[in-house]
């Protein structure tokens, strides 16, 4: 006999050891099926799943062989041990009834050419189609178990096991050594078990997917991020505890991961950026790679589940953007620093602008503001002092007038007098002053890059700061030397005709 039969001892609910002993025999015999079953349909899915992962690799990396099928039905045929029994069964994946008895999504009926997309676009296909394969595989698997075993049916009974052990301390240990299966909990479990015997080999696959989708680019994250957390998702409103459900969880935490180092590895890259000391510095690499980071996720993210993670994700970014523009922008010898924060901070601000991040809108009003400020400060200090000697003049006067004499009584001032006043209005001719300005159009052209087309925004800020000063003049002629009939040699038309003829020549 397998088991010692006790007399003295009665099982309640069983009525005597003797069932207890049928019941034994009965899963002792049942897990040898279920072993057999789980040890030849791992060994076939694990070379078709391999084969499939591949042909998925394959067609990621560009070398696309058209004589290979991509779909884990589409080839050899060799699923069909347990589904072709199934054939008037289907499995319910993402509210659509699908059913097993057909070839899943075959993605290997598609063309070199119906592939011929952008890189990114083909890798999230692809990716999508991975897990399109493999959850309805998967759940059809489960389903099979269930219903062919009557695990539904059957369900093992926790107690029962308990009790069994209080019979004979050693009796189960002998009959798990005899090939008896450990006690399981519950008909999910013991499903779970087979399909983790079945299907091991789909987690380390997926893993490898996922390390080459990175390894190609590592903006592919973004699109695994969000795919692979839908069907997180999915399969745990089926059921949160299955194997589909675990083993993609357990491969989102990777994803992620591979998703944060993204982020952290463009933030190192913005602090270890080095520019030309020859050449202008222009948009700053990292400034571009944020605007085409952002462009792509906000595609990507659209109405997702891990929105938030995305979110985070901008607010490093973003002060790390701001950080190492001002920090290339305080090295730069080539390129004036209030040019490279207004050219760099204007890209931000136009980026924000067109993408309409709810997230970062106070940071795109702090961009808007620097690009202000820098255009301001830079106009201030390239213009200078265009009528400088006109300039030290009215200094004077002011200065004189800050001292307590009357602005009407300015030109008693013998170093201030009419005469004086207009010996240095005659040095700055209109043919003086637009010579002056074409200069200074050249010195801002060769600090402008082209790529941010900043040259007339800057250009016409300049001549409204050349208009102010002018006024600025006119009016202490008009204060401090009243009725003198004294006045410049050009006019505010006359800039307006200089500033436009200049921009137009060049």
């Amino acid at each position: 006999k397998i088991i010692h039969k006790n007399e003295n001892v009665k099982h309640e609910g069983f009525g005597g050891t003797e069932l207890l002993i049928f019941v034994l025999l009965i899963r002792s015999t049942c897990y040898f099926y279920f072993k057999n079953y789980m040890d030849y349909l791992s060994r076939l899915y694990e070379r078709e799943i391999k084969d499939f992962f591949e042909v998925a690799k394959i067609k990621m990396t560009g070398t696309t062989k058209e004589s290979k099928k991509f779909g884990l039905h589409g080839s050899s045929g060799k699923l069909t041990g347990s589904t072709s029994s199934l054939n008037k069964l289907s499995v319910q994946s993402s509210g659509n009834r699908r059913s097993q008895s057909s070839s899943l999504l075959d993605m290997g009926n598609m063309s070199a050419s119906d592939l011929d997309v952008a890189d990114r676009t083909k890798f999230d296909k692809i990716f999508e189609q991975v897990l399109s394969e493999l959850e309805p595989l998967c759940l059809a698997e489960q389903d099979f178990i269930s219903k062919f075993f009557k695990l539904q049916q059957h369900q093992s009974m926790p107690g029962t096991m308990t009790e069994a052990e209080d019979l004979d301390g050693g009796i189960f240990s002998r009959q798990h050594n005899a090939g008896v299966p450990p006690p399981v909990s519950s008909e999910k479990d013991m499903i779970r078990q087979m399909m983790i015997k079945i299907f091991r080999c789909i987690e380390p696959e997926l893993n490898n997917l996922i390390a080459l989708g990175d390894k190609i680019d590592s903006f592919n994250s973004l699109y695994m991020l969000v795919k692979m957390s839908h069907h997180v998702w999915t399969a745990q409103n089926v059921d949160p505890a299955s194997f589909l459900s675990t083993t993609l969880g357990n491969v989102l935490v990777t994803v992620k991961r591979n998703f944060d180092k993204c982020i952290s590895n463009q933030i190192r890259q913005m602090e270890e950026v080095k520019i030309s000391k020859k050449s202008k510095v222009g948009i700053l690499p990292f400034v571009a790679e944020f605007e085409e980071f952002a462009g792509l996720a906000e595609s990507i993210f659209k109405n997702a589940e891990r929105r938030g993670d995305l979110d985070k994700a901008y607010t490093k970014l973003i002060r790390g953007v701001f950080v190492n523009v001002e920090k290339v922008a305080n090295e730069s010898q080539k390129t004036p620093r209030d040019v490279v924060m207004m050219e760099n901070f204007h890209h931000i601000f136009a980026t924000l602008s067109r993408l309409k991040i709810s997230c970062l809108e106070a940071e795109k009003k702090e961009a808007k503001q620097k690009y202000t400020d820098h255009l301001q400060s830079y106009v201030i200090y390239s213009l200078g002092q265009p009528l400088e000697k006109l300039n030290h003049f009215f200094e004077g006067v002011e200065a004189r007038v800050a001292q307590g004499i009357r602005e009407e009584e300015v030109s008693y001032q013998l170093a201030f007098n009419k005469q004086e006043l207009r010996k240095v209005i005659k040095e700055y001719p209109g043919k003086e002053v637009k010579k002056g300005l074409d200069n200074l159009y050249k010195k801002v052209d060769k600090h402008l890059c082209e790529e941010e087309n900043l040259l007339q925004v800057v250009w016409h800020s300049m001549q409204d700061e050349f208009i102010r000063q002018y006024k600025h003049f006119e009016g202490l002629i008009a204060r401090c030397y009243p009725g003198s009939g004294v006045t410049m040699e050009f006019t505010i038309q006359d800039i307006l005709d200089y500033c436009s003829s200049i921009a137009q020549s060049h």
